[in-house]
């Protein structure tokens, strides 16, 4: 709903301005056209069809469909973890014993669709007769949806994404990997700190690989008090696969994985 520009005549003081829902605009930004006008005029560019406000729409359609993929998917664990390695990297059979592990504990598989550590682990739940997905991201050096994808989907956009991998996820299990796997990992590490998902276990497999980050932190960024002891608890480092599904079985007690809207607090009387 618009609003009406002031009188200048009866505010002379006050800018021209506009609003448009929550949208307020003021000066040289006041538009003198309709909507309607707007959408009508075909003499305009086509270049409308790329502006922001039009990929709101497609970025709605991914949530849609992530939504209506995974929302009866069951307890699932998302697996993160490097695209770069080989078959004959022993981190790949480590990843495909684990996406086994984890079907027979119950549990689908999630990740993010690509080759190396995803494709291992989606191969090790799909032959173990388990829901194996594959979020992946378009992205112009790495290909589709590796062969042992059984549920998955392509996104645009790695914020839409992200959320599908922590929204239906009762927690993570981080295998060696680089800037992407750091981003997951940092990126579910502030969730459970803020207390935007409750119950949500982290696991890192692979203590040689892992043990430089978790010095670090308990090093200087402990001592500068960038975080506080307790966040050092959210982390759990192991080498066993069977020790990561009993830390995993163990938080099944809170909401795994569940976004929560914290209440706003109420402003204190003036």
């Amino acid at each position: 709903m618009y609003e009406q520009q002031p009188d200048p005549s009866v505010h002379p003081d006050r800018p021209p301005q506009k609003r448009r829902g929550r949208i307020l605009m003021r000066r040289a930004q006041v538009q003198t056209s309709t909507t309607d006008q707007r959408l009508l005029d075909s003499r305009g560019p086509a270049d409308w069809v790329h502006t922001d406000p039009w990929r709101v729409l497609r970025i709605q359609s991914e949530f849609i469909e992530g939504f209506g993929m995974l929302a009866e998917l069951g307890p699932a664990i998302s697996v993160f973890g490097s695209a770069r390695i080989g078959k004959d990297d022993p981190t790949y059979a480590v990843a495909e014993q684990l996406g086994r592990a984890l079907v027979g504990a119950g549990y689908a598989v999630v990740t993010g669709g690509g080759p190396g550590t995803m494709e291992a682990a989606n191969k090790g739940a799909s032959e173990a007769g388990g829901v194996s997905v594959g979020l992946g991201i378009e992205l112009p050096f790495e290909q589709g949806l590796n062969p042992w994808v059984d549920i998955g989907i392509n996104f645009r956009y790695f914020f839409a994404r992200k959320t599908m991998f922590v929204k239906y996820a009762q927690g993570f299990v981080v295998l060696p990997g680089g800037f992407g796997t750091f981003d997951e990992l940092f990126e579910a590490l502030t969730l459970v700190q803020t207390r935007k998902v409750t119950s949500f276990p982290i696991v890192l497999m692979g203590t040689a690989y892992w043990s430089g980050l978790i010095d670090w932190l308990r090093g200087p960024v402990l001592a500068e008090g960038k975080i506080k002891e307790t966040d050092l608890e959210l982390l759990q480092l192991t080498d066993d696969i069977d020790e990561a599904i009993a830390i995993i079985k163990a938080s099944e007690a809170g909401a795994g994985g569940t976004i929560v809207d914290e209440p706003v607090p109420e402003e204190p009387p003036e």
